[in-house]
């Protein structure tokens, strides 16, 4: 059975040690789903829109990209990382929903997991306050690791 990584002998919690890992070259993508409904979508056009608080999408990417450097501020045994690339992209899906992504680049010796799902959190909290004057019947849904390369393992869920 695999043990908890971050919980030392005394069953204290601790923050891993990364010290001795090679440096590689590691990545991670996360999902999420976001029902905006139609009342919502029906005001975008050629995939933004923008509102007196400024573009939405854009600005939802701006605050992820941001959330994904400070994810080790806000999770306490985060590593702070040199991350070398971040990608964000918000598609309408269709008349009720879009889907945010989030990848996240680095040469380190730990993963970014942690700072895609952030990110992709962020980004779609954003589009929520962006778009709350209009309807609070959005919901964030199905927010998901969808893969991560380097390190000890590979993931691809679907």
């Amino acid at each position: 059975m695999t043990e908890f990584s971050h919980i030392n002998d005394k069953n204290q919690p601790k923050m891993v040690n990364v010290g001795e890992k090679k440096i590689t070259k590691r990545s991670a993508t996360a999902k999420a789903h976001m029902f905006l409904g139609n009342q919502i979508i029906a005001h975008f056009r050629n995939n933004e829109r923008v509102t007196k608080k400024g573009p939405v999408f854009q600005t939802a990417i701006i605050a992820g990209i941001q959330a994904v450097k400070k994810t080790a501020e806000l999770i306490p045994m985060c590593h702070p990382l040199l991350i070398d690339g971040i990608d964000i992209d918000i598609d309408i899906v269709d008349s009720d929903h879009i889907e945010i992504s989030c990848t996240v680049a680095i040469e380190g010796k730990t993963g970014v997991e942690m700072e895609a799902l952030t990110g992709v959190n962020i980004a779609a909290l954003t589009v929520y306050d962006m778009c709350k004057a209009i309807s609070q019947k959005m919901i964030i849904k199905e927010v998901k690791l969808i893969e991560k390369f380097g390190g000890k393992s590979d993931i691809k869920n679907d």
